[in-house]
């Protein structure tokens, strides 16, 4: 057996080499709402070894391995060399805090904290092997296996906690007969119509889900936090955003917050891998709407066709809202300015400090529910003039003298096209796309990315993609050659116009906008920063 010392070290080096690319796909899969489905169809789309690796830990474990296998000594110099090494990265990341890491719930704990059980385990049953120990920097790259086995161990105690949250739930929702409460959701805009309908009805005091909770168990736990807060018999309004990846979700969310308003604002191809087709996708968002009652009140995007064919299946009444005509609530005059978006309601002016036309309908919904709570459209419309746009959301900032057009929090294949529109109307010399593409689009990927990439032809005269994935249909619609990051320089001029859409985090978008402090001159250019 291997002395005392030998194994400490070994196995201390082993675990730190392994936390950064442990606490990387656990962020990722939180993000991900620990959803099997989800974390599958973003890893198939960039790539596991790109996204929790990088490059650099893959080439130091392969020389590790291999040089440790030359000659006979039982602990190898270069093992000891190789975990070091990785186990150095880990701390700079840190150091520099360029370590992403999950909110520290109890699940997030429990299950990093099994995975690096299993980890010690695996690296300790190696050592004791012959030789075996020159293998030991392979835990750095199966720390995806063993968050996964981690998640099985767990999952029937996960079950059994969920359905007591989600029964707790339901039983004290049951105790407050006297909410009035609004339902919001859709492929695209939920988020957004949520806050603006939040900002209109301030003075109402409303109860809000809060950002990125839209989940079922996400609202169960927030409905047991914040309903104790009130009388059982208190009249109040609640405001519920209600997420969804397939058939039945929304159903459940629906006879836990019991809504009386209904929103839809979109039905598009977002998640239409994982509904397993549109019209499966249809009929999940139509669960809000059949689910009202009849002394309800439906409000619909007119403007999109699959919503016009939900409102029939409403069993209340319905109101549609939109810029193409013949609507029950409709915007004239609609602009972009610098400032936000612009527009009228009837006889009634609107400036809202929020960028792309496509945010009319977002704004027409809140105003056209509003108006149904009892808000007068003029108040709306004073109100919305001290709207705060929601952050990554259709943001607009400028930094280092470009202007950034930020829709990273959750893009779409309409909030695509609307950056795309947005961008040909702006004025800046050059004009940058930078994305991840969309994922999750199923079938319909390879032909959603090609259109954009026509689209974005006349607009941008460079497309950088932070990988391969969807690159190559985007480039046939493109008409040339788009950037791979990391692959040759990605200098953005000041003055220039950056668009950045889809699963693009901050910290690639500083990095490129800090390119400019250290680049040379074009004909004598230095290599990527990447």
């Amino acid at each position: 057996m291997a002395p005392i010392t030998e194994v400490t070290t070994l196995l201390g080096l082993t675990l730190l080499a392994s936390v950064s690319p442990l606490l990387t796909l656990a962020r990722l899969w939180q993000l991900k709402e620990w959803r099997w489905d989800r974390l599958r169809e973003h890893l198939r789309s960039f790539g596991i070894l790109r996204q929790l690796f990088g490059i650099t830990r893959p080439v130091l474990i392969a020389a590790g391995i291999a040089l440790g296998h030359v000659g006979s000594m039982r602990l190898h110099p270069w093992t000891l060399v190789t975990l070091g090494a990785l186990a150095l990265l880990t701390v700079i990341q840190i150091v520099l805090r360029r370590q992403p890491r999950p909110v520290w719930t109890q699940k997030a704990l429990t299950l990093t904290g099994t995975a690096a059980l299993l980890t010690l385990i695996a690296g300790l049953l190696l050592i004791q092997g012959e030789a075996t120990h020159v293998l030991l920097p392979l835990m750095v790259l199966l720390q995806p296996l063993f968050l996964a086995l981690a998640w099985i161990l767990w999952k029937p105690v996960d079950v059994v906690l969920k359905n007591r949250i989600l029964g707790a739930a339901l039983k004290l929702r049951a105790a407050y007969p006297n909410l009035t409460v609004v339902g919001i959701t859709g492929s695209v805009g939920k988020t957004t119509t949520k806050e603006l309908l939040a900002h209109i009805l301030k003075r109402k005091n409303p109860f809000v889900t809060p950002e990125h909770v839209n989940s079922e168990m996400g609202v169960a736990q927030w409905v047991q936090r914040t309903l104790p807060e009130m009388g059982k018999e208190e009249e109040r309004l609640v405001i519920v955003e209600m997420g969804a990846y397939r058939k039945g979700e929304i159903t459940f969310l629906c006879s836990l917050a019991k809504p009386q308003i209904g929103i839809l604002t979109s039905i598009g191809t977002q998640h239409l891998a994982l509904f397993g087709g549109a019209e499966a996708l249809v009929e999940a968002k139509a669960e809000l709407i059949e689910a009202l009652p009849t002394n309800g009140h439906a409000f619909l995007n007119g403007d999109n066709e699959a919503c016009r064919t939900v409102a029939k299946k409403a069993k209340c009444p319905v109101t549609l809202v939109g810029t193409g005509g013949h609507l029950d609530l409709e915007a004239f005059e609609i602009e972009e300015t610098p400032g936000g978006i612009r527009f009228q309601i009837a006889q009634q002016p609107f400036t809202v400090p929020i960028h792309g036309t496509h945010n009319v309908t977002n704004v027409l919904l809140a105003v056209a529910a509003a108006e149904h709570l009892g808000i007068p459209m003029q108040e709306s419309a004073d109100s919305l003039r001290s709207f705060v746009p929601i952050k990554n959301t259709f943001e607009v900032r400028e930094e280092q003298g470009v202007t950034i057009l930020d829709d990273t929090h959750n893009a779409s294949p309409a909030s695509f096209a609307a950056a795309i529109e947005w961008a040909r109307s702006h004025p800046a010399a050059k004009k940058i796309l930078l994305t991840s593409g969309i994922i999750e689009l199923g079938e319909e990927e390879e032909k959603v990315h090609t259109k954009l990439g026509a689209d974005s032809a006349p607009v941008f005269q460079e497309a950088i993609f932070t990988g391969k994935h969807s690159a190559a249909a985007f480039e046939r619609g493109y008409g040339r050659k788009v950037k791979i990051l990391g692959k040759g320089e990605n200098i953005i001029p000041p003055g220039s116009l950056l668009v950045c859409i889809g699963f693009v985090p901050q910290s690639i978008i500083q990095r490129i906008l800090s390119s400019q402090q250290t680049s040379k001159p074009a004909n004598n250019a230095s290599s990527s920063i990447f």
